[in-house]
């Protein structure tokens, strides 16, 4: 169980961001925002490490290992903040969404394997319910212009399920995710670099990338890294789910929003869709 309320962490934190930053993160460029937001979060996450294991010293793991982190926390980031000035917010969100439905997917695959018509159908429910949620309010509208944004999108659902998915088969001997951290600080560094000059932040834009950095990033790194390594990855996709949801009713519940009532539609199918996914695994005797 405890597996599950660190995925819940993990999501709540993600959840927090629209509530917490508004509009602030509105003027930095994609190069900017990985770096102020990646250094915050390899700072946050360091000083996590010495405070946990009272120790200086940084562990780092194999080359390979470290490869899956450029994959899952350098590139999944650098393409879905291109997909986002690329495209419109709600359709790239809805189509970036799509790593919930591919964790549930791949999981199955591992887990049974084959895909089991069963999940097949409860994560394209949640996937609709994701989407409910996302387009509230909203006129959604696929333009052609907007092509590219609309596969970067789709290229972060694959990048960030695989990544998570990979993370409870790679053996490695202690937490990875500071060490993961750090090297996507010295990318996104790497990166402002190559692409200046930059005007300074204001400081609502930087308080906001810090805010990114330190809780949508550096804690919910820690967070889901302990979820994906030890829980059930297809629980742990259905209940990803859910943090369209819970950013809208963060968002009402902070600055005093009005909740539609296609978001409690969207939310209500996502937990039927979880429950008839819980139901499935235990029809086949998973326990985890």
């Amino acid at each position: 169980m405890k597996y599950y309320l660190y995925a819940m962490g993990a999501i709540l934190c993600w959840a927090s961001l629209p509530a917490a930053t508004g509009s602030g993160l509105a003027e930095l460029s994609t190069e900017e925002l990985m770096f102020f937001s990646f250094t915050s979060a390899a700072v946050f996450l360091y000083v996590q490490d010495i405070l946990l294991t009272r120790s200086f010293a940084l562990f780092v793991p194999a080359p390979k290992a470290l490869l899956l982190g450029v994959w899952g926390i350098f590139i999944y980031h650098y393409v879905y903040y291109m997909a986002l000035s690329r495209a419109p917010l709600a359709e790239g969100a809805i189509l970036a969404t799509t790593w919930s439905f591919w964790i549930v997917v791949f999981s199955s695959v591992i887990l049974f394997k084959k895909l089991k018509t069963s999940i097949m159908i409860t994560a394209l429910v949640g996937m609709v319910g994701a989407g409910l949620v996302i387009a509230s309010g909203k006129d959604l509208s696929f333009d052609r212009d907007y092509m590219l944004g609309y596969l970067l999108a789709l290229a972060c659902g694959l990048i960030w399920s695989s990544f998570s998915v990979a993370l409870g088969h790679v053996r490695i001997t202690k937490e990875p995710m500071t060490a993961f951290t750090i090297v996507a600080a010295v990318l996104s560094t790497l990166l402002y670099i190559l692409t200046m000059p930059h005007e300074i932040p204001s400081a609502k834009a930087l308080c906001a990338a810090i805010y990114l950095g330190c809780i949508p990033l550096g804690l919910s790194f820690f967070l889901w890294n302990r979820a994906v390594t030890k829980g059930n990855m297809v629980i742990i996709g259905f209940l990803s789910y859910l943090t369209p949801p819970l950013s809208v009713l963060m968002v009402a519940l902070i600055h005093g929003k009005q909740v539609s009532s296609q978001v409690l539609i969207g939310m209500a199918v996502i937990i039927l869709a979880s429950i008839g996914g819980r139901f499935s695994l235990s029809q086949s005797g998973t326990k985890k």
